[in-house]
């Protein structure tokens, strides 16, 4: 089975269906998905600007940020080298946070999917980006 790191960006657009779920999702379809602890936090954050832009549909983001958390999801949760993380970071030019999702995937040996166009360009995934 294909192991896939998959970072805030992609699957905050499957969660909340945003522009670009579908291609994401398909690329997830029968994976195993693999992210840093912190892609929790990262979600939340994505929940909170949310229901502060909408409301009234408070309720509904946050049971979406529910279900695509919950363990059903399938998600597996792997720690980080925080160090490595921020040398990765230093060298790249990119956020400890982006560089966590980098660092898991080379760990792993896994795929890395992401709607980030400076994360994937980084990662050389120009071509894998949805527009």
């Amino acid at each position: 089975m294909t192991r896939i790191v998959a970072d805030a960006s992609a699957l905050a657009a499957v969660i909340f269906q945003e522009p670009g779920f579908e291609s994401v999702a398909a690329r997830l379809e029968g994976a195993t998905v693999c992210a840093p602890e912190l892609l929790r936090f990262e979600l939340a954050n994505v929940a909170v600007t949310k229901a502060r832009k909408h409301p009234a549909q408070a309720g509904q983001i946050l049971a979406a940020l529910d279900e695509g958390l919950d363990r059903r999801s399938g998600i597996q949760w792997h720690p980080v080298n925080v160090t490595d993380v921020a040398v990765l970071g230093r060298l790249t030019n990119l956020t400890a946070y982006d560089g966590a999702y980098l660092w898991l995937a080379g760990w792993l040996e896994a795929d890395l999917v992401t709607l980030d166009k400076r994360l994937a360009a980084v990662a050389g995934l120009a071509s894998e980006i949805v527009d």
